[in-house]
């Protein structure tokens, strides 16, 4: 295996490093100041826009759809460093139209979507015109396990009657549409019980309660509670078969998975990064703090850490290229808890370091905490995909 970058990919990167450093890194304070002053924490600032039609001019639009005929036609293993990139910035993935769940979205429109469905929902999305979110979680469930899900969805005629309640559905304030969870037949075996349903989010019956506050905020698209109450949509909404939606949410959480951990390693690094520069010029007792061991031990092992966890990462990446999802499914699982802890790992010593101005929003290293340590949860909890890998071990040498 090669984790050396093609011409192609350094190319993108050296373009994407520059455009961070000329456009995205001057501008995170102002859009947060801009939102801020609007008074309305799901503001977009007009500047967010205008940075994303001159990425696009440039070509770093969609760099995460391995499909030509919609994105760049990277390889997971040629898009991983590019990720890493943009996670540096939480402005970073809208500005290039790589932001979640729109990119988990437009992978499963692309992949099940039919051709109608892929003209009304995925060209949007892919041109930058409108936001997506994925309804999956529900709050009287465990959502670690989506076979307990309960929100209904009864075929009615030609449509579908959903419904339920649902929350964290990430993105939904401002999004045009979102991709619903729901059971579809009860009776079905467990994995085979639920679809995956378009819903415009202006139909009668969705009616968003309200943007759960994570750590004191809510902003952007938020993460909201909603309810749908007798919401009906046609059955032409449906991706792929009825009862499929298991095996979609599968297939959208394997590349998804990849995308998380490198941005988040993309975040612990900006951190690191803040870390050491302070440590150099910080001084204490007449020296500077890098010249303190216990500083020192923090910026090695953090050093580490994020080696090891960037190159399980990659391996990952590469398996899945070379040998297809179900295969590095054990690779996946193990990144999942690995990057996470990693970076919250390095962004407490990072905090520890800068001290009092670590937990102030003056860096970005205190919302890189609030943001990152949801992603222990997201996507599956640390102790289900640990259960999970020791089961698939012990199977090894049953």
């Amino acid at each position: 295996m090669d984790f050396e970058p093609s011409e192609k990919v350094k190319q993108i990167q050296t373009q994407l490093e520059r455009f961070m450093d000329e456009f995205v890194y001057p501008n995170e304070r102002p859009m947060f100041e801009a939102v801020e002053k609007s008074g309305d924490p799901h503001h977009e600032p007009p500047l967010l826009r205008e940075l994303a039609q001159k990425a696009r001019a440039i070509g770093l639009w969609n760099l995460f759809l391995p499909d030509a005929e919609h994105g760049a036609g990277l390889t997971n293993l040629e898009y991983a460093p590019l990720c890493e990139v943009m996670g540096r910035s939480p402005i970073a993935p809208r500005i290039f139209n790589c932001n979640a769940p729109d990119t988990g979205n437009m992978e499963i429109l692309a992949q099940f979507g039919t051709p109608e469905q892929k003209k009304l929902w995925l060209q949007p999305l892919l041109d930058g015109e409108t936001r997506s979110c994925f309804s999956m979680t529900e709050p009287e469930v465990s959502s670690a396990d989506p076979t307990q899900l309960q929100t209904r969805a009864v075929r009615d005629g030609d449509d579908y009657v959903i419904n339920g309640h649902k929350w964290f559905t990430s993105g939904a304030i401002g999004a045009r549409f979102a991709i619903v969870m729901a059971v579809t037949d009860p009776k079905a075996a467990p994995h085979e019980r639920a679809s995956m349903i378009i819903v415009p989010t202006d139909a009668r019956g969705f009616d968003i309660v309200r943007a759960v506050s994570v750590m004191g905020h809510a902003g952007g698209g938020g993460h909201c509670e909603i309810r749908y109450d007798d919401c009906r949509v046609p059955v032409a909404n449906r991706l792929g078969p009825e009862g499929s939606g298991f095996m979609i949410a599968q297939a959208r959480l394997g590349p998804g998975r990849i995308h998380h951990c490198m941005r988040t390693l993309g975040m612990a690094e900006r951190a690191f990064e803040i870390m050491c520069r302070h440590a150099n010029t910080r001084k204490l007792q007449g020296s500077p703090l890098g010249d303190k061991q216990f500083v020192q031990e923090w910026i090695a092992t953090s050093r580490m850490e994020l080696d090891q966890a960037r190159l399980l990462t990659l391996y990952a990446a590469w398996k899945m290229d070379t040998q297809g999802k179900h295969r590095a499914r054990q690779e996946i699982s193990m990144i999942k808890v690995v990057a996470p802890n990693v970076c919250m790992q390095v962004l407490d010593r990072a905090i520890q370091c800068l001290g009092a101005l670590g937990v102030s929003d003056d860096t970005p290293i205190a919302a890189f905490w609030r943001n990152a340590r949801s992603l222990r949860i997201a996507d599956g909890p640390d102790e289900v995909h640990k259960m999970v890998i020791a089961r698939r071990e012990l199977k090894r040498f049953a």
